[in-house]
């Protein structure tokens, strides 16, 4: 369950329809009339006729045959506010989110300084989030080797609203300290009781390896000095952890999420896991089915991310787990950082921040390769809205178009190509791989709640859904336990 702080809701009432032939319902796409009352949705109805649908005195937004679906969630986002809001911030990262057709992002626990680590830290970047959202917006909690072993400030930080909590198995890069698989155990029984998500970065670095070798400049040595036994070892030992404890004490909700998968021989164990009931899932990224390491320029390194983007036969791996389930979900990891923390000035992937901005992308880098592979905007909406909104304890709210839930819609039009050029992206930093790339996926209107929080022209705009002037977005908080 949870509840939601709304920040500077505009005043009037909304109602209407919005009405396609190409409408993502939890039964698949169909011609629909979508009513909107209040932000949420009233009633789905079949269209009457080829030509559209109306009712007396009702107003219809005709969308023709652009595809209605469900906004997106993007649940690993760092939008580095309070405290390093000159990377991101919550004003520059929801508008991203809402161009992109994101309607809720869920904020990490780091680069904001200090890190989310308590239940009183949680409130003070909620304060800070205040008349910024653009979009609505849930926390994870951070848990680090200071307070794993503290079951009271775990439980404060969720009292507090947080969905779920986050730790790192490797060097955040950050001053958000890695725990240790100690740390874990000690934290895993607290989460289980509770029923909610640990997110992890699954890399499990090798105390023992060498410095890397081989020109900085070159995508290959960051690859090397960051191998897929990383990956292998953190998963391995995390699913021996999560098989220890006793399945009958988990509350609904709990699971070990692993975040950004990058690499296929994970793969197998992921799958074994699940295949035991073991309570687990994972995600991967648009970059990482997008961009291939054979394709990196030397000095590009706008490409830096950790776990690292790997080779073009891994990707078809990658996207072969999504379409059988041993991957469950698309977030960004939406990663800024300003430009001279990317070593521009020599190219060196070794001191570059490593990190991917990507939030403003998220549909149409993952739509373009959908398409080439012939997949579906229904498994599009079960990767970025349904498994998103379960992940973040929100199905009872987001995540689909079904009546009672919140009137969260983007309207994209599948064969259009985005506008990916600087001037369009309203990151606070325009530096990310994904700039001036040919991708299909035009994001045209964004609702959040029922409110147009994006359009790209006025033909989306009417006396009851105008563009709205100011911040709507809402800040969701847990249910106090």
């Amino acid at each position: 369950m949870t509840r939601s702080t709304r920040v500077n809701v505009p005043t009037w009432l909304l109602h209407f329809t919005v009405v396609s032939q190409r409408v993502v319902l939890p039964d698949g796409l169909k011609p629909a009339a979508v009513e909107i009352q209040d932000g949420k949705i009233k009633s789905i109805r079949p269209l009457k006729a080829q030509h559209g649908f109306q009712d007396a005195g009702e107003d219809v937004l005709d969308c023709g045959d652009a595809i209605v679906a469900p906004g997106l969630i993007d649940t690993h986002v760092h939008m580095d506010e309070p405290g390093r809001e000159h990377w991101e911030g919550f004003t520059s990262g929801t508008q991203a989110a809402a161009a992109g057709g994101v309607t809720t992002v869920i904020d990490m626990p780091l680069n904001n300084v200090p890190a989310t680590t308590t239940g009183d830290l949680l409130l003070h970047k909620l304060h800070a989030s205040q008349d910024q959202l653009w979009v609505d917006v849930g926390f994870w909690g951070g848990i680090s080797p200071a307070n794993a072993h503290n079951a009271s400030i775990i439980q404060g930080m969720l009292q507090a609203g947080a969905l779920g909590v986050k730790s790192f198995m490797s060097p955040s890069g950050s001053d958000f300290p890695n725990v240790g698989l100690e740390d874990v155990a000690a934290a895993l029984p607290v989460l289980q009781r509770a029923g909610v998500p640990y997110y992890i970065h699954a890399e499990l670095p090798d105390l023992n390896a060498p410095e890397p070798k081989g020109d900085p400049r070159s995508h290959n040595t960051w690859l090397t000095a960051r191998p897929d036994s990383y990956e292998i070892a953190a998963q391995s030992e995390l699913f021996k952890l999560i098989a220890q404890l006793d399945a009958s004490a988990s509350a609904p909700g709990f699971r070990l999420h692993i975040a950004h998968v990058s690499s296929a021989k994970a793969l197998p164990a992921l799958a074994a896991a699940k295949r035991k009931g073991l309570p687990v899932t994972a995600e991967t990224c648009p970059h990482y089915l997008t961009f291939a390491a054979e394709g990196i320029p030397d000095g590009a390194t706008a490409f830096k991310c950790a776990p690292p983007i790997r080779s073009a036969a891994n990707q078809d791996l990658l996207w072969a787990a999504l379409q059988d389930g041993t991957l469950d979900s698309l977030a960004t990891d939406h990663s800024p950082a300003p430009r001279d923390m990317k070593s521009l000035d020599t190219g060196n992937f070794l001191t570059s921040w490593g990190g991917i901005a990507g939030l403003q992308y998220a549909l149409p880098a993952t739509w373009s390769a959908m398409a080439a592979r012939g997949l579906s905007p229904q498994q599009l909406s079960q990767w970025w809205s349904s498994f998103p909104a379960t992940l973040a304890g929100l199905a009872g709210r987001k995540g689909a178009i079904a009546v009672g839930l919140d009137a969260d819609l983007v309207v994209w039009n599948a064969d259009a190509l985005a506008n990916t050029t600087a001037g369009a992206l309203r990151h606070k930093h325009k530096l990310t791989p994904f700039a001036d790339q040919a991708m299909k996926g035009q994001v045209q209107a964004t609702f959040v709640r029922g409110q147009l929080v994006f359009s790209d022209g006025a033909a989306f705009q009417s006396a009851h859904a105008m563009l709205s002037p100011r911040p709507c977005g809402s800040a969701l908080l847990r249910t106090a336990l």
